[in-house]
């Protein structure tokens, strides 16, 4: 597929880089369709293992919403553009195989909820991060508000939400919203080391991992651990768990073939 706003490389370790250098990435309407087609057609692929997701140049990851697309809509406008932001959410979300945000320069607003998507963040030091939203006289409204407080905890979520600060990578690091923190312009290279450890392992088990910790977090403990329990046998009625396992057994790397 070809995109007027995207970049997409696919492979086992796959790169979409939102490509709007000009608007500092800023999503609109079109990137997020774009951005929804393109994962969905990622996680259909079963040859992708793992998807890196970050900006064009050095300045942005996403600096935020289109503000100039955004100046004249009404309240339904406005939601229909967030349920469009909740939509790609969930594509991303439910998608089989990890997604890494390599976060580079501004991750701002609806940059910043894109990033938290993501299975997890790796940043450059130069890195900026925030919801600036009541600012503009609004709130983060693509999952941020949900999405944050679940990652860093409700307190530091109300913090950076009503005051609108934006901090930077290291700051982002300490309060557990990012992973990794690399040298500027490293970001990538080093999601991609990651990423292509992840490739390694059987993609059946990495799917059903993600869909462990993505369910379960929002279930009671007792209900998590069935969960696990389920995805855990189930795993031994595939080809790749008896390859992982032979293969093991005889000092050697695995073959997994997604079966």
């Amino acid at each position: 597929m070809t995109y007027q706003n995207l970049l997409v490389e696919v492979g086992p370790v796959s790169t979409v880089t939102v490509n709007r250098p000009k608007v500092l990435n800023a999503l609109d309407d079109t990137t997020l369709r774009e951005l929804t087609d393109a994962f969905l057609a990622l996680a259909s692929d079963p040859a992708v293992r793992c998807v890196i997701l970050t900006g064009a140049g050095e300045k942005a990851f996403v600096a935020g919403a289109d503000i100039a697309a955004m100046t004249e809509m009404g309240a339904e406008e406005g939601q229909a553009f967030a349920e469009r932001g909740h939509r790609l959410s969930a594509v991303m979300e439910g998608a089989p195989m990890p997604i890494l945000a390599a976060v580079n320069g501004f991750a701002l607003g609806g940059g910043l909820e894109l990033a938290l998507d993501c299975d997890f963040l790796l940043a450059s030091s130069n890195a900026r991060l925030g919801f600036p939203e009541v600012g503009l006289g609004v709130i983060p409204g693509l999952g941020g508000t949900q999405r944050l407080a679940r990652l860093v905890g409700v307190g530091r979520a109300r913090e950076l939400v009503y005051t609108g600060n934006v901090i930077d990578a290291a700051e982002a690091h300490r309060i557990g919203l990012v992973n990794t923190v690399t040298e500027p312009g490293a970001v990538v290279a080093a999601a991609r080391a990651v990423a292509d450890k992840i490739a390694t392992g059987g993609p059946l088990a990495v799917a059903a991992a993600k869909r462990a910790l993505r369910e379960a977090a929002d279930l009671p403990l007792a209900e998590g651990l069935a969960l696990e329990a389920r995805l855990f046998g189930g795993l031994f009625a595939t080809a790749d768990q008896k390859e992982g396992m032979r293969a093991f057994a005889q000092k050697r790397p695995p073959t997994f073939q997604g079966k």
